[in-house]
């Protein structure tokens, strides 16, 4: 014979008591829950969203980072595609009648550009080599055939020249804006015109460096004197 059930010893179920608040010392109150249950909710709804923006943030940073370091090509960046300045030279004499600036440089001296234009606007044909120092500094060459004033101050943007030098017998202007904002590669320029020719060297190099330029295209235009003579 089996024992009295729950409600036959005269006890029913034992109903589940209130939780005591510490905070309160007593049971929550209906309200009481309901306004903590929503404070929770926008609590982890705020999270949510911090959480979120944070990452959101992120990829934002790694997209432009990548833009800068693989898309973005800012002036003073250094495009290291190797040019055989001297045999671009060489081939692109045909189109004028002067020997073209092509000085052999020291090694760990490139070339990342070498090209000539002619039929310009103002009738200068211009033979331009991009050249990228041991130091992975930029100097530009340029040489205006028959160039005017005009082309030689367009050539160091306009600016007034800061000094003079003088460079294995070659005396050149020199326009100094290292201390200019955002020179780019115009921080420093050397200008100098032999017989038909008006030469600009302009980049971000050391005065070293634009001395050992100088002097390897005087010493080109030496030879070149001395071939004709």
């Amino acid at each position: 014979m089996t024992g009295p059930g729950p409600r036959e010893n005269g006890r029913g179920p034992r109903e589940k008591q209130p939780r005591i608040v510490a905070e309160l010392g007593r049971p929550e109150t209906p309200d009481e829950t309901a306004r903590r249950k929503a404070e929770n909710t926008r609590k982890h709804y705020a999270n949510q969203t911090a959480v979120n923006l944070t990452l959101s943030i992120v990829a934002s940073l790694a997209v432009v980072l990548f833009l800068v370091l693989v898309v973005v090509r800012p002036s003073g960046t250094v495009n290291r595609q190797e040019i055989d300045y001297r045999s671009v030279a060489q081939n692109a004499e045909s189109s004028v009648d002067v020997p073209l600036a092509a000085p052999v440089l020291p090694d760990g001296w490139t070339s990342n550009r070498a090209d000539i234009s002619t039929g310009t606007a103002d009738g200068v044909a211009t033979w331009y080599v991009g050249l990228i120092t041991p130091t992975e500094q930029f100097i530009a060459l340029e040489q205006g055939v028959d160039a005017n004033a005009t082309w030689v101050a367009n050539a160091v943007q306009a600016r007034p020249a800061t000094g003079a030098t003088t460079i294995a017998g070659l005396d050149w202007q020199v326009y100094d804006r290292r201390d200019g904002e955002n020179p780019g590669n115009y921080a420093y320029s050397m200008t100098t015109t032999v017989d038909r020719s008006s030469y600009v060297l302009h980049g971000t190099a050391d005065d070293v460096q634009f001395e050992q330029l100088a002097t390897a295209l005087a010493e080109q235009l030496a030879e070149q004197t001395g071939d004709q003579s």
